[in-house]
């Protein structure tokens, strides 16, 4: 099956092709022409890898160009050109980069032993044994505290005491704990 082609279609963009210059804008070409190796220079003092520096320079050379009708003093295209390559780099090194590592193995957490279960439930009870010795007032502080994960603030609000008194009978409580005999094999 052959698809017709028009000829006078194709033969008039190839003659508007020929006539029409290399940009709409041919003062940008000749710029880019007679600049590229000092430009090129300059992007490659701000990367380390040249193909990424050709990188930098294409791209701050397309956005001069979308700008070209709006930078007026076109004698100091060259401080825009090279703005536009030190923004561009500083927005490639603000993005978050993730190096990936081509390796023989992967890499795997490694577990953290638990434990024997039973010697995790001795001290778990060990622990409450010694919170029940401790007075009342102290050990509704740690529990909240601690167990209940509120702050000292809320500890003293929900008590209806004083930030200073939690804080004072929290320390004198865990003084406490730090001395019970039941505990000292776990230190």
């Amino acid at each position: 099956m052959t698809t017709p082609v028009c000829t006078s279609a194709s033969d008039a963009a190839t003659s508007a092709r020929q006539t029409r210059p290399y940009a709409p804008y041919p003062s940008f070409a000749s710029y880019v022409k007679a600049r590229q190796p000092v430009l090129l220079r300059t992007a490659r003092s701000l990367t380390a890898n040249p193909s990424d520096a050709e990188d930098l320079l294409q791209t701050a050379l397309t956005k001069t160009y979308v700008a070209w009708d709006r930078i007026e003093d076109h004698r100091a295209l060259d401080g825009y050109v090279r703005r536009a390559l030190l923004n561009t780099r500083t927005s490639q090194w603000r993005k978050r980069k993730v190096d990936e590592f081509a390796c023989d193995e992967l890499p795997e957490p490694e577990v953290l032993s638990t434990g024997d279960p039973a010697e995790q439930q001795a001290l778990h009870d060990a622990m409450w044994r010694a919170i029940t010795k401790l007075p009342a007032r102290q050990r509704a502080m740690v529990v909240l505290r601690y167990y209940e994960d509120l702050s000292e603030a809320q500890t003293a609000e929900v008590l209806g005491v004083s930030v200073g008194t939690v804080k004072s009978a929290v320390s004198r409580a865990l003084g406490k704990l730090r001395e019970d005999p039941e505990l000292s094999p776990v230190r």
